[in-house]
């Protein structure tokens, strides 16, 4: 049987065209008038996943690392 991705991990990880994982940076959602333009501003993408998280990631995204 084929394995199926985990829904939690398809929402919240894009991958790249070089294979990197890129995970959204917390705190973007509300209170942002008190937040300062540089808190605020990140790339789309996001940030590369830590080291520590890659194995499982790759693991839930059903992908080789």
């Amino acid at each position: 049987m084929k394995q199926k991705t985990k829904s939690i991990a398809k929402k919240r990880v894009k991958l790249t065209g070089s294979g990197k994982m890129m995970l959204q940076k917390a705190a973007k959602n509300h209170l942002l008038s008190s937040k300062s333009k540089r808190q605020k501003k990140v790339s789309p993408l996001g940030v590369d996943a830590p080291a520590g998280h890659k194995k499982l990631l790759s693991r839930l995204l059903n992908i080789s690392q």
